[in-house]
Formats: structure tokens, C-alpha cells, sequence
């Protein structure tokens, strides 16, 4: 099969063995980049780098003016030389910054904060979005009324209006879950519309000739119909919120990895910014296998041909964690409770539906009639 076929298929082997050259490749341009604008800094022992002030006018310029060709006689007269890399640096030196970043600047709970954050912006994004998007979509009254201002809403320069979410509700992590879920809802309840337009009508007769109602209509065709595919659109929505998570954890710095990495920037430790984007990419990517695995447990008509053992085990142990984890939300939106009472109750009522989830997975691998 030819690799440069318009839209050709790869099979599993070339797949693997493209997708490792292209990692190969990759790392390998980076550190050319790397290299290209690398610097040679002149080593100079016992150099003082602090000129005397010259702010008050006891100083002469013409002591100035001598400390400046003493300083350009010793660079002259430099005989070793260091390499930096102050734009862009090398692919081991972001390595290396990995164990520090864990040990001296505590990466992992300033991840841990920012996910917990990022997840209370998702859900109460879905929670808005949702039912907001379906009366639009549905009923032509609303859809008259707001559907304007919702395409509109689009064009927010969100960054924009971060003092305004300040004056409403205030430098606490409230205004950063609120800003994070507004930045999701600008962009996903126009496509909720959209796809409520782009139910098919095949199904809409298929249930009047059956003389269902309009509950009956939106229970068993415009629901299914839309989560199926709204799935796929919240996975790639959500990432939105890591853009803003550097704008929400800025104000009231109070850590969190988007604080963190504003600070490494500033103080240009550039392998450890280098190292945090690594870790904010490699957490994005396992929020997207987890979207996918939550797609298929709840809606595997998508994505298998046949039902098989396990798939109702699993679906219901993974609607209970969503659950829990929506309690969790609210409970936190509600009265404020901390980071760690709601992770020991998520952690112990959680318990019995992962374990539950895994047995229907254990299920699912024994069936020998999964597609």
C-alpha cells in the first residue's frame, strides 16, 4: 500500500513505526532548534557583576566609565566559555528539570489543584450548556429569543473579562471555576444547538408514526441522538479551559500549575517551563482516553456491533462515579467545602462503583462476543 495515497488507511505495524519516527523526528528537530540558538557564555571566576550606583551623585562617571573598560578587558582576555540556552532548550536539560520541579516546586499538587478546578469548570459547563441548548434548540420561542446572542457569544474576547468575573465573584477559586466555565459554555452551547438541528428525521417519523409525544420525542430520539455525538464535542471542549488556566490561576495566586508556570517564566527557568507544558499535554491526553472510555461504556451502539457481557456493569459503575464526582461539584459550588474532605468522600463512596466498573470490565474482557 502506498503511504501517499489521498486518505489511504495504515495498518497496525505502519502505524507503530510511523508514530515512533515521528517522535524520533521530532525530538531530534527540537534539539537542532536547541542547538542553533544556543549561546557561549565566557566563565569568569570571582566577577563582580554590581556596578556602584549612580543614583544619588556620589559617583563619578569617570569611575563608571573605568569599571567599564576593566570589564571589557577581562571579557577580552576570556579563555573558556560555557554553551546556554536561553530561548530554547534542549531536550535533556527539560529531562533533568523534572525531579526538581517535583521535589522544590511541588508540580504534582499544583496539578492536582488545577485538574480539580478544570473538572468543577466541566461539569458545571455541561450543567449550563445542556439544558440551555436543547430549550434553544427545540422550542422555536426560545430559539427566536436567544439564538442570536448565543452565536454571539462566540466573538467574547474572554480574556478580556476577567475583572469582571473578579467584581462578581471575587479572587477565590469560585471566580477561577467560573471563568474556566464560562470559556466552555460560550462554545459549547451553540454546538449542542447545532446538533439538536442535526437530528435525523428518519427518527422524528419514525416515533410519530408510533404516536409518541413530545416527551416521548425527547426521551428517546433527541437525547440519545445528541449525547452521542455531544460526547465527542465536550472531549475536544474542554481542553479550552487548560488555554485559560495560566489567565484563572494568575488572580489571588494561590498555586495551581498555571501559577506555576507564569512563575517559571518569569524567573526564566525555560527547561522547567518546557517541562510543565509537558506535563499539562501528557494530563490533556489522559482526559482524553478517560472521554473515550466514558463514550463507550455509555453509548456503546457507537462503537460496537453487538451487546456483550459486562456493558451493563460497566455502564452503570461509570454513571455512579459521574455522579459522585457531580455531587462532589455541587457540594463544593454550594458550601465551600476543601479540596481534602471532598477527596476523602469522593475516595470512599467512590470505592464501591470503581470496583463495581471493574468488574464489569472484567466482564467485558472474558466476553467472547466483543466487537
Amino acid at each position: 500500500m502506498s503511504l501517499f495515497k489521498l486518505r489511504g488507511d495504515l495498518s497496525n505495524k505502519q502505524e507503530l513505526i510511523l508514530g515512533i519516527l515521528g517522535i524520533v523526528l521530532f525530538i531530534c528537530i527540537w534539539w537542532l532548534l536547541a542547538e542553533a540558538f544556543s549561546q557561549e557564555k565566557p566563565i569568569l571566576e570571582n566577577f563582580n557583576t554590581t556596578l556602584p550606583s549612580s543614583i544619588n551623585g556620589t559617583v563619578d562617571q569617570q569611575v563608571l566609565d573605568s569599571i567599564t573598560r576593566a570589564d571589557s578587558i577581562t571579557f577580552a582576555n576570556v579563555t573558556s566559555y560555557e554553551k546556554v540556552y536561553p530561548l530554547l532548550p534542549t531536550p535533556l536539560s527539560v529531562v533533568r528539570s523534572f525531579p526538581t520541579l517535583i521535589t522544590q516546586d511541588a508540580v504534582l499538587p499544583n496539578a492536582m489543584k488545577s485538574i480539580w478546578l478544570n473538572v468543577q469548570g466541566y461539569i458545571w459547563a455541561v450543567l449550563l450548556a445542556i439544558p440551555l441548548g436543547f430549550l434553544i434548540g427545540l422550542f422555536p420561542i426560545f430559539r427566536g429569543l436567544f439564538s442570536r446572542q448565543v452565536d454571539a457569544m462566540r466573538y467574547l474576547p474572554l480574556t478580556a473579562l476577567t475583572g469582571l468575573f473578579i467584581i462578581w465573584f471575587g479572587i477565590e477559586d469560585k471566580m477561577k471555576v467560573a471563568f474556566l466555565a464560562f470559556g466552555i459554555i460560550v462554545y459549547l452551547l451553540p454546538v449542542v444547538v447545532q446538533r439538536i438541528y442535526e437530528v435525523n428525521d428518519v427518527y422524528l417519523k419514525t416515533v410519530f408514526t408510533l404516536g409518541a409525544n413530545d416527551w416521548h420525542t425527547i426521551k428517546t430520539v433527541y437525547i440519545p441522538s445528541v449525547m452521542t455525538q455531544l460526547m465527542d464535542d465536550i472531549r475536544v471542549l474542554t481542553a479550552i479551559s487548560w488555554t485559560y488556566i495560566i489567565i484563572a490561576e494568575l488572580v489571588n495566586r494561590a498555586g495551581g500549575i498555571g501559577s506555576l508556570i507564569y512563575i517559571k517564566a518569569r524567573q526564566g527557568q525555560v527547561p522547567k517551563v518546557f517541562a510543565i507544558l509537558i506535563i499539562i499535554i501528557l494530563i490533556g491526553l489522559i482526559q482524553d482516553m478517560i472521554f473515550v472510555y466514558i463514550s463507550k461504556r455509555l453509548f456503546p451502539h457507537k462503537h460496537y456491533k453487538s451487546v456483550f457481557s459486562g456493558l451493563k456493569e460497566a455502564r452503570f459503575g461509570v454513571l455512579a462515579l459521574l455522579a459522585i464526582l457531580l455531587v462532589a461539584v455541587l457540594i463544593n459550588g454550594f458550601f465551600g467545602l476543601s479540596l481534602q474532605v471532598l477527596l476523602i468522600g469522593i475516595v470512599v463512596v467512590a470505592l464501591s462503583a470503581f470496583l463495581f466498573t471493574l468488574y464489569g470490565e472484567y466482564l467485558i474482557f472474558k466476553s467472547p462476543q466483543k466487537a
